[in-house]
Order: C-alpha cells, then sequence, then structure tokens
C-alpha cells in the first residue's frame, strides 16, 4: 500500500489535526489498504467503498475502556511495518463512536467477549461519513481484547474482515479446527457463511466491510467446543 507522508514527517511536529482532518485521513488510508487486499469479494469491497458521500461528520465524543486499554498495544504491533496507518487511526481514534455493542444474548456470544470488544463506525448509516440514500454499507474498525473468543455466528451481510494485527485463529464451520492466520490475511465471509475468531495474545485489530444488507442481524451458532476454545492460549 502507497500512502502520502504524513504531515511533519522529518520535520518539526504538525499541530494536531482537527476531528474532521483526522476522519478524512482515516478514511482515505483505510481505503487505500482495503482496495489493495486479494480476495475473493474484492469488487464488492471497491463497490461499498465507492458509496463514501459528503464531508466528515464527527460524532460525539465517547470514551470506551476496551479502546482506552488495548488500542495503544494493538497500534504498537501495527507500526514497524505500518507506521503511517497506525499514525492515522491513533489520530482519528478519539472522534469516533466506539461502541461495545450488545446485538447478541449475552449467554450465546458469552461474557468475555460481550465486554472485551468495541466496534466504530467511519462509513455507513449513522457514520462519520454518509452514504447515499439507499447505500447498505458499513465499514469501520473493530478491536477485540487478547485471548477473547468471538464465538461462530453468521449473518445476511457479506463481510470482509482485514486484521491488521496477528496472528489469530479462525475457523468457518462449528466444529472444525481452527486455522491461525498472520495479521493482513485478508478474510472474507460471503453471506450467511459461519465463522469464528478466536485472539491471539496481541489485541485483534481490523478494518470490516459489509457490502450489503448492513441492517440485518447476526446470530450465534452453537457449538460443543467453545470452553476448549476460550481456555486455550493462542
Amino acid at each position: 500500500m502507497t500512502t502520502r507522508p504524513l504531515p511533519g514527517e522529518g520535520g518539526a511536529m504538525p499541530p494536531p489535526l482537527t476531528a474532521a482532518l483526522a476522519l478524512t485521513a482515516l478514511a482515505e488510508a483505510a481505503e487505500g489498504y482495503l482496495t489493495a487486499l486479494d480476495h475473493a469479494g474484492a469488487e464488492a469491497v471497491r463497490t461499498a467503498l465507492a458509496c463514501r458521500h459528503g464531508l466528515a461528520m464527527p460524532p460525539p465524543p465517547r470514551s470506551n475502556q476496551v479502546v482506552d486499554r488495548w488500542l495503544p498495544e494493538a497500534l504498537a504491533a501495527l507500526g514497524p511495518t505500518h507506521p503511517q496507518l497506525a499514525a492515522v487511526i491513533a489520530a482519528a481514534a478519539p472522534h469516533l463512536d466506539w461502541v461495545t455493542y450488545d446485538i447478541y444474548p449475552p449467554d450465546q456470544i458469552g461474557p468475555a467477549f460481550a465486554r472485551g470488544h468495541a466496534a466504530a463506525a467511519i462509513l455507513g448509516r449513522g457514520a462519520p461519513f454518509p452514504t447515499r440514500d439507499g447505500d447498505d454499507v458499513d465499514m469501520g474498525l473493530f478491536l477485540i481484547a487478547p485471548q477473547v473468543l468471538y464465538r461462530d455466528h453468521a449473518h445476511p451481510a457479506p463481510e470482509l474482515y482485514a486484521p491488521l494485527t496477528g496472528p489469530h485463529g479462525w475457523r468457518f464451520a462449528p466444529g472444525e479446527a481452527l486455522d491461525v492466520l498472520p495479521a493482513h490475511t485478508p478474510v472474507w465471509n460471503p453471506p450467511h457463511r459461519p465463522h469464528l475468531t478466536k485472539v491471539g495474545r496481541i489485541p485483534f485489530l481490523a478494518f470490516y466491510v459489509w457490502t450489503s444488507d448492513a441492517e440485518l442481524p447476526a446470530h450465534v451458532l452453537p457449538a460443543d467446543d467453545w470452553p476448549a476454545l476460550e481456555a486455550l492460549i493462542l
């Protein structure tokens, strides 16, 4: 991925970016990173990202304990290979609406995930960057604490995960063995494809893209081996 040098590189420290400029830099960096990836859904992702419409509308600031605790560690892992991307995310993070959401019943998704994740939309309904009317897409950042299991689930939306940290464990059917993948390995999930993520020792930080049906809910798919996977240390 090729990005423009950040302001002030190689010289004096630049003044802090405004919220709108920081969010615009993040959107542009995300688009550059995501459109360079090779996977089965690449064309759908490019089409979804082209829905960005209008100027950044920074949301009201909201603190999030998961972000405060784990985002610096995730960015420290990203920085050695992608320093500009890490810097852009760090500058924009305080201006994003990070949410530890409760769309899953806690007894199904598990308490560790329920309290150990945060997501922030960049593009889509209610995000800093809106889409045109009728564009049902969602793109943003997703953070999960180390060693947390995001249990088997599925949803109608086609989805790209673009992990910025790793390695982490993945599987695509309940009961299957984990496939441990390094950072920067895209994971494309067609509609209704089961998937699970087991976070390793580094916090999970990824861009995600839902290319359609972003308003339709996900659901948990029960599996007998969750206790063993939750106890597993990657």
